[in-house]
């Protein structure tokens, strides 16, 4: 775990956050009545449109408001000047009492017997005021000393880097000085116990005036708008609520909890309920926090910037979650960009692009799970995977309504774990979820992030592990999300030659840069924790290891060494793994390799024949075996005699690493057919060769993952438009039953494989598999024996041709005297031909296949059957 700071300076420490009440009631101590008197609002016209935010600097076309604001039920808004926050929620207030006008210059003239407020305020050194002294007349508050003409600009601007030293309460001799940045407003007072008093108008917004006080007062801020009057807490009276030890850690790129120090945390700060912003964005001039709360104009929100950590930082009064808000960034260019947060927790549903300020309610109840998986090693534990697209499994239903039903249609077909295609916010739904722009957000086009949370428990309640593909490889280019982030390559490296990605249109994250290495770190950590993922699938990882990879010679650029390994990519993916494998006991990670590259499964202090210490991976993926086995089953089979070794060679490299089979998304879209689509043949042979090699597959050394649709035989390909073709096992549909059959072959392919020991507890273990028949090219037929821990074996035989044989030898040991069948693909109830063996078989002491016996089987036709000791 991470060092934290003593209590009170780390951001959990600060209390839960939570939104404003409904009423708009003040969320600190409250100023009495008699003290705040303000006029009634009214309306006087039609509300005005918001205004273009694309006709200021830093405006976008991307905005996440609306251009025209609907009219409530009740008449038209008040005008936009009036209705502008930022940040705290209006306070109803009462009439203005009739013996109490304000003075143009700013104090409180005494108009009637009530006179003035009598209630001393806090001295300040220096001041003219005394402790026990009263402010009888407001009129003399004084002019604040001018701003420098370059610090009125930056700050105007957004470029200032520190405007809490400009706004808000500052001890100056003879006083306090006020100022604050309120765009629209006719007026701004301040109040507290016992003061009123009014600020000059400097323009452009700018209001300050020096109060003859000795202490800053706890003070308010009333800002008179053209038709309201609205009492706010000033954002510019509190102190940074984001320690040092927080900064620190995001300076040496070691924070393995970022999530808690960086994006937008509601909290409770110095008593006042609100928001803490920040972001890192240490190339950027100035950053301006904008959002619903200021109608997208962030002009009177400054951030400051902590130091040399790069991070700005801004607490909100007032501000809870459900708020929408962005960053606007002044670029070392001049310009202005307007960026979602890289670490919001939620967003928007796509095509908006705000981020939206989150604190998570939801209560788990997986503790029996997680319990459960960290006593567990995966490699030795039964481990079958359905691959799922959330948003086409069944389209149209949300996380909640996902939770209802696919945890029961996993358990049902016996998968232990399900991998869902990424679930962080992406901004194309085209894109599968492999473009990321919101990297801590799970997908707002299924609901919320304790929505998702929700789906997750369920699955756990039961007993289906989650794992989630995380990618990150790379980026999109989008204007709005981290592309030069704070007006320079940040995210990405400076050298555009290994910034851009030549196939995807993408970016590449900058590994050599700490910071961004932190933000992925955590970023795989935050899943595991924050969501109790149980494994990460990581995407592309080819991409990320090479850094010619897809480009020609004069396209990339060499590493220190002048080699093609990206060093910087490697140590990320070391770190990533140590990490999480740290922080996440029973946590697996599984890396999409699709190259020879060492040691991607070895521990990543054990180094290899390459001098690289491995990346320290659970698993891999196997590509190798999945395009050779269905290279083989796509010949006829009177051509498969000269592929059989496509069949065989997996196991030369079996043990190199520790492999998963994947019969992924990837094979079954962009014209690569589904899989029993790829088979040769008329429908029968098709789906006779489907069902053989998943029976072949699940028999195999590795573990397992099937795509959603191929369950069920599906013979178009997928498309996330409209997901699996569900009709197929309509009781309506005339082949209902062969899809039926291929389903009910895969639950009793994963009934049977978690039943049997020697199919998974030495899947790491060369003396867990032998070859018993891999040469018999001329028949299509393979055979091999599976061996658990006790050394009981499982006897697979896969005949991978249109005719049946009968009485086929086969080698085995004489260890077992009989043996029976306890898994058919051919089986009447799959959709076969029937062509079984119902009897028991007795072993002859006929030496075969280099065994002291043999057993003579009937094999049916384009089928796989497995024998158990009877």
């Amino acid at each position: 775990m991470t060092a934290r700071p003593p209590s009170g300076q780390y951001p959990s420490d600060e209390g839960p956050g939570h939104a404003p009440a409904a009423t708009g009631a003040p969320t600190g101590p409250a100023v009495p009545a008699t003290f705040l008197p303000a006029r009634t609002p009214t309306r006087t016209g039609p509300a005005t449109a918001h205004r273009d935010e694309s006709a200021r600097p830093g405006g976008s076309a991307d905005r996440s408001a609306p251009t025209t604001s609907p009219e409530p039920a009740d008449g038209p808004r008040p005008s936009r000047a009036a209705r502008v926050s930022y940040g705290s929620p209006p306070v109803p207030r009462a009439p203005r009492a009739g013996e109490e006008r304000e003075a143009e210059d700013g104090g409180v003239e005494d108009g009637g017997a009530g006179g003035p407020s009598r209630v001393a305020g806090r001295p300040v050194a220096g001041g003219g005021a005394g402790p026990d002294d009263v402010v009888e007349d407001e009129r003399g508050v004084r002019a604040a000393p001018a701003l420098g003409d370059e610090e009125r600009r930056r700050l105007l601007a957004g470029a200032h880097h520190d405007p809490h030293a400009v706004l808000g309460a500052h001890p100056v001799p003879g006083g306090v000085l006020f100022r604050a940045l309120r765009p629209y407003a006719r007026s701004v007072t301040v109040a507290a116990a016992g003061l009123r008093a009014r600020l000059r108008a400097e323009g452009d917004g700018l209001f300050s005036g020096v109060l003859p006080l000795r202490e800053v007062p706890d003070y308010r801020l009333l800002v008179a708008y053209e038709d309201a009057e609205l009492e706010l807490h000033d954002p510019y009276r509190f102190l940074p609520a984001i320690g040092e030890l927080d900064l620190h850690l995001i300076g040496e790129g070691r924070h393995e909890e970022l999530w808690r120090a960086l994006g937008a945390r509601p909290m409770t700060h110095q008593g006042v309920a609100g928001t803490r912003f920040t972001v890192w964005a240490p190339n950027a001039l100035g950053v301006r926090l904008t959002g619903d709360f200021t109608y997208w104009d962030g002009t009177a929100l400054p951030m400051r910037s902590l130091g040399g950590s790069g991070v700005w930082e801004l607490f909100l009064p007032g501000v809870g979650e459900g708020a929408l808000y962005k960053f606007e960034i002044a670029r070392p260019d001049g310009g202005h960009s307007l960026r979602a947060d890289p670490m919001a927790r939620r967003t928007e549903c796509p095509p908006a692009t705000a981020s939206v300020v989150h604190a998570s309610h939801h209560a788990w109840g997986d503790e029996a799970w997680l319990a459960r998986r960290k006593s567990g090693r995966v490699h030795e534990l039964p481990f079958s995977v359905y691959e799922v697209h959330l948003p086409s499994w069944r389209p149209g239903l949300t996380y909640r309504q996902l939770a209802e039903q696919l945890p029961a249609y996993v358990r049902d077909l016996g998968f232990t774990h399900v991998e869902l295609m990424p679930v962080a916010e992406h901004p194309f739904g085209g894109s599968w979820g492999y473009q990321v722009t919101g990297f801590y957000a799970p997908t707002a086009r299924l609901g919320t992030p304790d929505d998702f949370k929700y789906l997750v428990d369920a699955l756990h309640r039961a007993g289906i592990g989650v794992i989630v593909d995380w990618v990150p490889a790379h980026f999109p280019k989008d204007a709005w999300a981290l592309a030069e982030f704070d007006g320079r390559p940040l995210y990405e490296p400076a050298d555009p030659l290994r910034a851009a990605h030549p196939d995807w249109g993408t970016l590449e994250f900058d590994y050599g840069r700490t910071e961004v290495r932190n933000f992925l770190v955590a970023n795989a950590v935050y899943w595991c924790e924050e969501f109790h993922i149980d494994g990460l699938r990581v995407d592309a990882v080819a991409s990320m290891l090479y850094l010619d990879y897809s480009r020609e010679p004069g396209q990339w650029t060499p590493n220190a060494h002048g080699g093609r390994e990206n060093l910087d990519a490697v140590a990320f993916l070391q770190e990533m793994n140590a990490t999480v494998y740290r922080r996440c006991p029973g946590v697996v990670t599984i890396a999409e390799e699709s190259t020879a590259w060492d040691g991607v499964t070895r521990a990543t202090h054990h180094v290899g024949p390459s001098g690289f210490g491995g990346l320290g991976f659970g698993l891999k993926w196997n590509m190798g075996w999945m395009h050779d086995s269905l290279a083989y089953l796509a010949h006829e089979p009177v051509h498969r005699a000269y592929h059989h070794h496509e069949m065989t060679f997996s196991m030369v490299y079996a043990y190199s690493e520790n492999y998963v089979l994947p019969i992924s998304h990837d094979e079954v879209v962009h014209g690569k057919r589904a899989l029993v689509s790829k088979m040769p043949g008329d429908w029968w042979q098709r789906r006779a060769t489907h069902r053989a090699y998943l029976g072949f597959m699940w028999a195999h050394p590795g573990k397992q993952l099937l795509f959603m649709g191929q369950e069920f035989a599906q013979g178009a390909e997928w498309s996330e438009a409209h997901g699996p073709d569900w009709w197929l096992l309509d009781p309506s549909y005339s082949a209902e039953p062969d899809h039926r059959g291929v389903r009910d072959l895969v639950r009793d392919l994963n009934q049977a494989y978690a039943a049997t020991p020697a199919l998974w507890q030495r899947d790491t273990d060369p003396e867990g598999f032998s070859w018993v028949e891999g040469d018999a090219r001329e028949d299509n037929v393979f055979a091999f024996l599976r061996y658990d821990a006790e050394g009981s074996p499982l006897l697979a035989i896969s005949n991978f041709s249109p005719v049946v044989r009968h009485e086929y030898r086969v080698g085995a040991p004489d260890a077992v005297p009989v043996w029976r069948e306890v898994l058919n693909t051919d089986d009447r109830r799959y959709g076969g031909g029937g062509v079984v063996n119902a009897e028991p078989l007795k072993a002859e002491p006929t030496g075969w296949h280099g065994r002291p016996a043999s057993i003579l089987p009937v094999l049916p036709p384009l089928g796989t059957i497995w024998l158990r000791p009877a």
